[in-house]
């Protein structure tokens, strides 16, 4: 493996924005660790934020759980604030790559995306909110090619698993795979585990907001991606999954739309078969579907007036039945919390013609890992930044606004993942 280098003009290869937020701190904990490893010791890094002191108490608190005493004095601080662009500017310029953990980013994603093209800085984040990811795709894509910069959104729980684990199950068929549907379970043992509010608001608002992401997508003048084999069907809100065993709604974070980009962008770029795609959670049996209906209701009621979208933002313990909180989860929840999302693809063999009969071969792949907001999460997107530092010559030739899938699908990410604990393997 290369080893990473900085310029002469770049000090830091690695800067965390929003470093002291509740899912920036995880961060901050997962590179500090990952530079302890062999490979990643000339790795530079930096915090940046808008407080200098909770950014010091982030680094305090992270040696403390570390075991290492250096961070304390080793990791520069940088303050920088989204209000401020100059303070964005100077921070881009510092850095070969921002990995910005400010959310919502539908409020405060876009003046970092914009700095960094500017300025010549690689852009990751973890929303998954596909209004503001295909808004910067619309708004920066050319401008980034130009500086060959790449914008990559999506880098954590959303979507990293669902959209390189499209790319496994594809490069792990004999043959041409035409649809897959995916099925996320998540135990969180005997602790119940929980997420921050953070994604409860960006889930409120991306739902408020849904007209708009219409409109949004008709600019693109997208033509639809051909239908390769047997049409996929969609299933119902609420249906028994007999491959998981429980009951499953429709998956409602960005996977599909991610996957759906990554898809597109292969069969244009690579002629590659476009997979079809379904995606759904299981919520288990019929005590949480009762739950699940009811709280349904409530939010989908609440979330189209201003006043019902205040009272979701003040109260979510309440309206999510604890599954998200002001606090987040403890350690102690998030060390007994895992995923799994098990894919079902189907397609031809390659000794059959995909445009004659149905498909004829099926496959299993698995994917699974830690805890999914602040363990999973901070892994997907430290060794999407390492994949980009470490292996320039697998990335797409040019730069621009991409999706996981498409930024990575020749690189080893894959196998850097499987070695951090998120495992993809076929059953």
């Amino acid at each position: 493996m290369a080893r990473v280098e900085t310029s002469s003009s770049r000090p830091y290869h690695i800067v965390i924005f929003g470093a002291s937020g509740f899912t920036g701190q995880f961060v901050v904990e997962e590179v500090a660790r990952t530079v302890s490893e062999g490979p990643n010791g000339n790795l530079k890094w930096a915090v940046a934020g808008r407080s200098k002191q909770k950014l010091e108490k982030v680094l305090e608190q992270a040696a403390e759980v570390l075991g290492k005493p250096e961070l304390r004095t080793e990791v520069d601080v940088i303050v920088a604030d989204v209000g401020e662009p100059d303070t964005l500017a100077a921070m881009c310029k510092q850095a070969v790559i921002v990995l910005n953990c400010v959310g919502p980013y539908r409020f405060f994603g876009e003046p970092v995306v914009q700095a960094c093209v500017e300025n010549g800085a690689h852009h990751m984040d973890i929303s998954g909110e596909p209004q503001f990811l295909e808004g910067m795709q619309l708004n920066y894509s050319s401008q980034a090619a130009e500086k060959g910069v790449f914008v990559i959104g999506s880098c954590g729980f959303d979507s990293i698993p669902a959209d390189m684990g499209i790319i496994f199950t594809r490069d792990q068929f004999k043959g041409t795979l035409t649809a897959v549907e995916s099925f996320l379970t998540i135990s969180s043992g005997s602790e119940d585990g929980c997420l921050h509010e953070g994604t409860w608001q960006s889930a409120i608002y991306g739902l408020a907001d849904r007209p708009k992401l219409k409109g949004l997508r008709r600019k693109f003048n997208h033509q639809p991606l051909p239908v390769v084999g047997s049409k996929l069907k969609h299933r119902g809100a609420l249906t028994f999954s007999n491959e998981i065993q429980q009951y499953t709604v429709p998956f409602i974070g960005s996977d599909p739309a991610v996957v759906k980009r990554t898809q597109r962008f292969l069969t244009e770029e690579h002629q590659a078969t476009p997979v079809q795609y379904g995606a759904y959670a299981g919520i288990g049996g019929m005590g949480n579907v009762i739950k699940l209906m009811f709280a349904g209701m409530m939010f989908f009621f609440l979330v189209k007036f201003s006043c019902g979208r205040n009272l979701l933002i003040k109260h979510p313990e309440f309206f999510s039945f604890g599954f998200f909180t002001k606090g987040g989860p403890s350690r102690k929840q998030m060390e007994a919390s895992s995923f799994q999302i098990s894919f079902y693809g189907e397609g031809y063999t390659e000794d059959q013609d995909p445009s004659q009969g149905k498909p004829n071969a099926k496959i299993r792949t698995l994917v699974r890992g830690p805890e999914v907001g602040y363990v999973a999460t901070p892994i997907a997107m430290v060794q999407a930044a390492l994949t980009i530092l470490n292996e320039p010559a697998a990335m797409p030739r040019k730069g621009g606004v991409y999706t996981p899938g498409a930024a990575f699908a020749r690189s080893t990410l894959i196998d850097r993942l499987n070695k951090h604990g998120i495992h993809f393997s076929v059953i």
